[in-house]
Formats: C-alpha cells, structure tokens, sequence
C-alpha cells in the first residue's frame, strides 16, 4: 500500500483563497499527497486591485524535472490556470514525462466566466489549450470556457438540456471524456451537466447558496480531482464537490465574508474527510 499523490499545476495566490491555496488543504484533506507546480507566485488573485506577479514559465521545467530525478509517481494530474501558450507546451511536456496508463487527468482550463474571456486569453491561447482534452481523463469548465473550447457563441441557455448536450458533443469532438460543465444559472437554482464517455448526461440542480464567490472553480475542481484519484464514480463526485460549494458560500454570507476574498471551506473541511 502507499499513499496516493497528485500533481497540481496552478498559480499560488497568497491571499484570496483560489489556486493551490484552495488545492493543498482539500486533495490533503481527502487524504491525497498534494504536489504543487507552480505557473505563477501572486500575492493575492487579480480580483484585487493591487497584487504582486511573478511570472514562473522560465522555471516550470526546471521545477518539475527535479521531481523526475526524485522518480515522483503521479496517480493525478490536475491542471488550473495557464497564462500563456508556452505554459500548455510545458503542460503537454509534464503530463508526458509522469502520465502512466491509470494516471487520472482533470483539466480546469480556466479562461473565463460570465460570458467573458478573462484578459490573458487570447484566440491563440484558446486553441493551445483546447490540446489539454484529449489528454484529460475530465475537465470541469463553466458555461463560458464550455463555449470557448467548443467554438461556439456564448448564450445563457439556463437548464436546456439539448443546448447543453451540443456543447459537449463538440467538447467530445475536441477530445475530452467525462465532462462537466459547472455553475450554469437556471432561475433560483444553479446547476451543473455531466456528461460521462459512455454517453450518459445528467442535469444536476441544487438551490443557489448566495452570492458569486472568487474560487469556487477552484474548490469544485479539487474535490473533483481526488475523488478521480480515490476511484469515486463521476457522478457521486460532482454531487459531492457541488453540494460542498454550496454550503460554504452559504457559510461565507453568514460570516460576511467578501466574495472577493473566497469561502470558508476551511470550515468545511470535516465534511471531505472519510
């Protein structure tokens, strides 16, 4: 027996709970090994008017081939935040150096939100990263970056199921397998769409929680990845991830926390735990 391990290639946010700060104490607490590579040092996320960046393309390989000398086994590999086409080549590049035959892929291709792209997300990068699905055992983008990495037009389609089945369809086109296309607006309740590689959709609703919270993505798409890597069926899983946002939103207005600032999902932890 031995303790599972995952690598986690996203930026670290001191300040602001996103990224590998939300990472390291979930895939912990669902007790994974948790592994971070960083893509960039923030001293807080963008969402904030003032932030320190440090760009870490330069020592990514460098970075992570220590851990090829070390003769590190992955039994996940899940990816985040990517700012440039360079970064999805050296992502390409690890995913090849560690991916074995059972290794589990989770591609967060964070690109934005809102039926917006986020400002480092440009046609070239979009293309880039649309090369991580074929490679990925499941991706977890929202409605936006859905769109995006299909190349369709953004519309809100609420909970209609048949635009949601064509989305993925053309997600399935570009590769991936299990999908599951996050956060999606329907009146009162938010919902999410999985699609699994054997065919089967589900729509899964739950009342929304409160308000829009910073890294959120980041907390669903963790939950996600150790619970990939603990042999826990995809639906089970995204039921899971989804309900545990739920409440620590609900948790974080109670204690009138800025959505700015995340959630309370240290509060919550017990509940992965088992």
């Amino acid at each position: 027996m031995k303790q599972k391990m995952i690598a986690v290639i996203n930026d670290f946010s001191g300040f602001g709970r996103c990224s590998l700060m939300v990472s390291v104490p979930i895939i912990s607490a669902m007790k994974i090994q948790c592994c971070g590579l960083p893509t960039a040092i923030l001293s807080n996320h963008t969402g904030y008017p003032e932030f320190f960046f440090d760009d870490y393309t330069e020592k990514m390989r460098e970075y992570y081939m220590n851990w090829k000398k070390l003769g590190l086994h992955f039994d996940g590999i899940y990816t985040g935040f990517l700012g440039s086409v360079r970064q999805v080549a050296i992502v390409e590049d690890f995913i090849k150096e560690f991916a074995e035959k059972d290794t589990r892929i989770i591609v967060d291709p964070v690109m934005g939100d809102n039926g917006r792209r986020y400002a480092t997300i440009g046609d070239n990068l979009c293309r880039e990263i649309r090369k991580l699905l074929p490679l990925s055992s499941i991706i977890t983008p929202n409605l936006t970056e859905a769109c995006l990495l299909a190349g369709i037009e953004y519309r809100e389609p609420g909970a209609d199921v048949e635009e949601l089945r064509a989305i993925a369809r053309k997600l399935r086109h570009h590769g991936a397998s299990d999908i599951v296309i996050t956060g999606i607006n329907d009146g009162n309740d938010i919902c999410d769409f999985v699609w699994q590689e054997n065919g089967r959709c589900e729509l899964m609703r739950q009342p929304s929680s409160g308000k829009a919270h910073a890294g959120t993505g980041d907390v669903f798409a963790s939950i996600i990845a150790a619970d990939a890597v603990n042999g826990v069926s995809f639906p089970q899983s995204v039921r899971r991830a989804a309900g545990f946002v739920g409440k620590s939103i609900a948790l974080s207005d109670e204690l009138g926390i800025p959505p700015q600032d995340g959630v309370c999902f240290e509060e919550m932890l017990g509940e992965l735990v088992g």
